[in-house]
């Protein structure tokens, strides 16, 4: 365990040890996660690559998003070793959620699959040697845990040729994670662990600031747009939903105490989300700068060099007209009493902030 000198005084007066881990709290959602928990009188385990470093920051960001930053306890974080590299004992952890991972595109297959799979069952084990383990939370994606890749990749974990043509076919940052979803679900069910999986869309900011910390994705569609380089619409009929990261915060907070059953799923996506082409029309109104008239078809895209596209091949995928099957997260919701944000708003201040910070050139 490691506690920075500002907190070690503070720290040394809490009578109560974690009851919940954090894997990935420096991240997107654990950003907004851990001051959420925190705020509910949860003390937390936050384990972090660096953490003797990083500790400092990590609490004026808590301390700026509302956190009590007295239920704070700092660890090491290595997802290569069994037991994480913590120090800390897991002895009175309750509810773990695990948002560690590579968010990156073309990685290799080794580099996703040692922390998005790996990692993931050896998050997986150490939570299941809590005693008072409640449920382990794990974050998946809307696209990777569908029920339809999941039955195609159903035998991955057994099959090296099923996994190298998976790997193939969705590249390894989409493959990995869907893989992570197979592996977890049946290493949960051999240890008894409860398990929920919440697969959340393309997570923008905070609805009420706009506020992100995470820059790629569609910030990238959109930043193009912005500086005019953004040479035409790819499958504008396309449904890519988001999700707004501090309604996803709230959502994962409540699933410990309300997940019904030793193993759930929750799609957590804003179906009010506007179609790709409508959406970028929108967003371009509100940067006051034209759309691209030319549309091409994601095949033709995948089809042409990357240096002319300027599109990373691995989010194609991305690219559909599919739609989820929501129910789980909105009766979840319904028990929380939380209500989605207005879309349109939701996204006007993400993309006033995204031009704040050019696009996370400046902080």
């Amino acid at each position: 365990m490691y506690i920075c000198n500002e907190y070690q005084k503070k720290a040394a007066n809490m009578s109560a040890s974690p009851d919940t881990l954090v894997t990935g709290a420096s991240g997107l959602i654990g950003r907004w996660l851990v001051p959420l928990l925190t705020r509910r009188g949860h003390t937390v385990l936050v384990p972090l690559r660096g953490a003797r470093a990083r500790a400092a920051e990590y609490l004026a960001w808590t301390a700026g998003h509302g956190g009590d930053t007295e239920r704070l306890v700092f660890d090491e974080l290595d997802l290569s070793r069994d037991d994480l590299g913590l120090t800390t004992s897991v002895a009175g952890i309750r509810d773990v959620f695990h948002l560690a991972g590579r968010y990156q595109f073309g990685m290799s297959v080794e580099e996703a699959r040692s922390t998005n799979v790996e990692g993931s069952l050896r998050a997986l084990r150490l939570a299941a040697q809590a005693p008072q383990l409640r449920r382990f939370t794990s974050i998946g994606g809307y696209r990777v845990a569908d029920p339809r890749a999941l039955r195609a990749a159903g035998e991955i974990t057994s099959d090296e040729a099923a996994r190298r043509r998976l790997y193939k076919r969705l590249g390894a940052y989409e493959a990995s994670k869907v893989e992570e979803n197979v592996a977890l679900r049946a290493e949960a069910r051999r240890l008894a662990v409860p398990i929920s999986v919440v697969n959340p869309s393309t997570v923008i900011g905070d609805s009420g600031t706009g506020e992100t910390t995470q820059f790629i994705g569609l910030t990238e569609a959109i930043r193009d747009l912005a500086k005019g380089a953004l040479p035409a619409l790819v499958e504008p009929m396309a449904f890519v939903p988001v999700v707004t990261v501090d309604y996803l915060a709230q959502l994962l907070a409540g699933v410990p105490e309300h997940a019904d059953g030793p193993e759930t799923s929750y799609w957590v996506l804003d179906e009010k989300t506007p179609l790709m082409g409508d959406l970028l029309r929108h967003v371009a109104r509100r940067l006051g700068v034209k759309v691209p008239r030319l549309t091409l078809p994601v095949r033709l895209v995948a089809a042409l060099p990357r240096a002319l596209t300027r599109v990373e091949p691995e989010t194609l995928s991305f690219l559909s007209t599919d739609t989820y099957d929501t129910a789980g997260a909105d009766a979840l919701a319904r028990k929380l009493s939380l209500t989605a944000p207005d879309t349109l708003r939701a996204l006007d201040r993400w993309v006033d902030f995204l031009v704040s910070v050019d696009f996370g050139r400046r902080g």
